[in-house]
Formats: structure tokens, C-alpha cells, sequence
């Protein structure tokens, strides 16, 4: 088992900043591949970025490309998520997911998911 627990979520302009973070618990971090996925109002949940065990490899979505920069540091058990230049449509629920893969940006490969936190991005 993997708990996840996400933070840094909060109210902010369009065009500002958030850094979200998630801290993983139980087993060694370092085994899972790490994303975030975000899930508005109405909306399925998506893909937002992914980044691989060793964090090499760190795919995003089209929507966070330019904007987005998606890390891990394995000694702490994190995985961070620096969000810019934020627009009202990303206002959503974001949820960090755990996934025994090297990587995927497929929800369902992600078996651990944490409560998530939200981001709020007024006009």
C-alpha cells in the first residue's frame, strides 16, 4: 500500500503561481512511477503530467506543456508539481497517483490515489 496525501493547493489570479506537492508513505518511493491528474466540475478526469521512477522522464499533458514542470525527489518521498502562468481553466481537483509502471499517463495503470487538493484560478 501507498498513501498519498497531497498540498498546496489555494485560490489564486489567472496568471499566477502554485506548487503543489504530495508526500508518499509505505512503500519505497522510488518503486512507482508519480502523476497528476485533475478532474473539474462536469468534467472525466485528465491527464495533467507523469514523471518515471528516476524522474527522467516526465510527459505532460498539452494543456500543462510551457506551463507546467512536474518533479520527484526520491529522498523525500515527494513529487511536486510547479504550475505558471495559471488560467481559470485550471481550476479543478488535482490528485497525485502512484502506479507500479516506469511510467504511464493512463489512469487506470494508477492503482494509489491520494484525496486530493484543490486549485482555484479566478479571471
Amino acid at each position: 500500500q501507498v498513501q498519498l496525501v497531497e498540498s498546496g493547493g489555494g485560490l489564486v489570479q489567472a496568471g499566477g503561481s502554485l506548487r503543489l506537492s504530495c508526500a508518499a508513505s509505505g512503500r519505497t518511493f522510488s518503486n512507482y512511477g508519480m502523476a497528476w491528474f485533475r478532474e473539474a466540475p462536469g468534467q472525466e478526469r485528465e491527464f495533467v503530467a507523469a514523471v518515471s521512477r528516476s524522474g527522467a522522464v516526465t510527459p505532460l499533458a498539452d494543456s500543462a506543456k510551457g506551463r507546467f514542470t512536474i518533479s520527484r525527489d526520491n529522498a523525500k518521498n515527494t513529487v511536486y508539481l510547479q504550475m505558471n502562468s495559471l488560467k481559470p481553466e485550471d481550476t479543478a481537483v488535482y490528485y497525485c497517483a502512484a502506479t507500479t509502471a516506469v511510467w504511464s499517463t493512463r489512469s487506470f495503470e494508477y492503482a494509489y490515489w491520494g484525496q486530493g487538493t484543490q486549485v482555484t484560478v479566478s479571471s
